[in-house]
């Protein structure tokens, strides 16, 4: 769970018993909720309440101090609050993490001098100043609630999201595995636009991480993961077992290579090397690594891998990764996506097979090709995203949406998801008019407004919204 910064504001002319049961409220709130709070100690301001610079200051050195600790800073305003305390113990931290902005409802029965919060009114002049100061921050949902709602509570739940996502994406490290295949120039990108974001690509060549496989022995640890593979998926009762045993020690030694390197996602040269000089397909070693929150895209499409990582944080499922790929004409706001596959397996949603590519086995020899995980993608919502770098332009851009998977059959080949997306055509003529690839991230959530709220304002990126 996530630990807040939290600042409760207090205006002298205001009842401070308000403050007083506010801080008590939030505290207690955060806790149920599993997260954790740093906040000024009740003896340190009035109730441990944000109003005077002094306090600010107070406010502020105690941030510093947690900053390696505070994803996000939540505002409370028990009453009308101190603008100026509140805006000013935010910029002197310095901290550049999401803000959200709470203000407590009125009751029309207390309404007197003692009990009159004003926190409607408050939380107007707190905003006119973060905006003053170019302090991005989030709103609750309501203007006003209370702060032991249900309607706060999906507050606090959307905004830990989009502090994952945040924190997350400023820190990532991405694997680049091998080299892209060389006609996909669809994948190219500028390391250098991902990197003003904070996005680190970290880069191996194919040969080291092949010959690391091709020279482990039969350890413990490969025959666990043999076994681990086998539990994974139904696996064709014509797989050769020295072909497990492949995809056991390539699993083995990209993961290994990963951690040392301190990724937190990869995109992987998934053809056609690695069959024909190693002799498996990568698919099902990406589907695994996704599985356990570690997201891998294939054609060594890297703002790819960082889409799916983006899913991941900002709804905790696992990403597919797929193409738009075929019309269906029975409907022109559904369509058919696939690839070979590597398909996490709560992705896919249900019991699947594991067998050998099926178009590059035909070209490269099956022989060479187990890994691919094939399924129809079961029914449900799903959250499509896909990051570009438009170098040209100097712009890290992204396309969003919500759609769902439908339970509609295709007698096709690899892993297969039939999705409707509303005015899907429009969609359609979008990404070809901007130049986006034809891969796409997709998962089993509905996470779309946590992605632009995150990508869009707090990182500043170019973000379209399909709706």
């Amino acid at each position: 769970m996530s630990t807040f910064g939290v600042i409760v504001s207090t205006r002298g002319f205001f009842p401070a018993h308000l403050a007083k049961k506010g801080r008590e409220e939030i505290l207690a709130k955060l806790d149920r909720l599993g997260h954790k709070a740093v906040i000024l100690s009740e003896d340190s301001t009035v109730y441990g309440a944000v109003e005077t610079l002094e306090d600010a200051k107070k406010c502020a050195r105690l941030f510093k101090e947690n900053s390696d600790r505070i994803e996000g800073i939540i505002v409370i305003l028990p009453n009308f609050g101190d603008e100026t305390g509140v805006v000013n113990a935010i910029d002197m931290a310095k901290l550049e993490v999401p803000v959200l902005v709470q203000a407590c409802d009125d009751t029309l029965d207390k309404m007197g001098i003692a009990n009159r919060r004003d926190a409607f009114c408050g939380k107007l002049s707190v905003c006119n100043n973060l905006y003053q100061y170019n302090i991005k921050f989030t709103d609750t949902k309501l203007h006003t609630c209370r702060i032991d709602s249900e309607e706060f509570t999906r507050d606090i739940d959307f905004f830990a999201r989009v502090c994952r996502v945040v924190k997350g994406i400023r820190t990532a490290r991405i694997g680049a595995i091998g080299a892209r295949p060389g006609p996909f120039q669809t994948v190219r990108f500028s390391e250098k636009l991902l990197q003003a974001s904070g996005v680190t690509t970290c880069v191996v060549d194919l040969s080291e991480i092949l010959f690391a496989a091709i020279r482990m022995e039969n350890t413990q640890a490969v025959m666990d993961r043999v076994a681990e593979i086998k539990a994974y998926g139904q696996i064709a009762d014509h797989i050769k077992e020295e072909n497990i045993l492949k995809q056991a020690k390539l699993s083995l030694v990209i993961e290994k290579w990963l951690k040392d390197n301190e990724c937190n996602a990869s995109a992987i040269q998934c053809w056609s090397s690695v069959q024909e000089n190693y002799g498996c397909a990568a698919c099902l070693t990406m589907s695994m690594m996704g599985e356990k929150g570690m997201p891998s895209a294939c054609e060594l499409d890297i703002t790819g891998a960082l889409t799916m990582y983006a899913l991941y944080l900002a709804s905790g499922e696992p990403a597919g990764y797929l193409d738009w790929n075929n019309n269906y004409l029975d409907d022109r706001d559904k369509c058919v996506c696939i690839h070979c596959s590597n398909y996490p397996k709560s992705f896919i949603g249900k019991p699947f097979e594991i067998s050998n590519l099926d178009i590059l086995g035909k070209s490269l020899g099956e022989d060479k090709c187990f890994g691919a995980c094939k399924a129809n993608v079961a029914s449900g919502p799903m959250t499509f995203a896909k990051i570009s770098t438009d170098d040209t332009r100097g712009k890290v851009k992204i396309y969003i949406g919500e759609g769902e998977f439908t339970d509609d059959t295709v007698d096709t080949m690899g892993g297969v998801a039939v999705c409707k997306v509303p005015e899907l055509q429009a969609l359609m003529k979008f990404i070809c008019r901007n130049g986006f690839e034809h891969h796409v991230a997709m998962n089993r959530s509905s996470s779309a407004t946590v992605l632009e709220e995150a990508l869009g304002k707090y990182l500043g990126w170019e973000v379209f919204r399909h709706n």
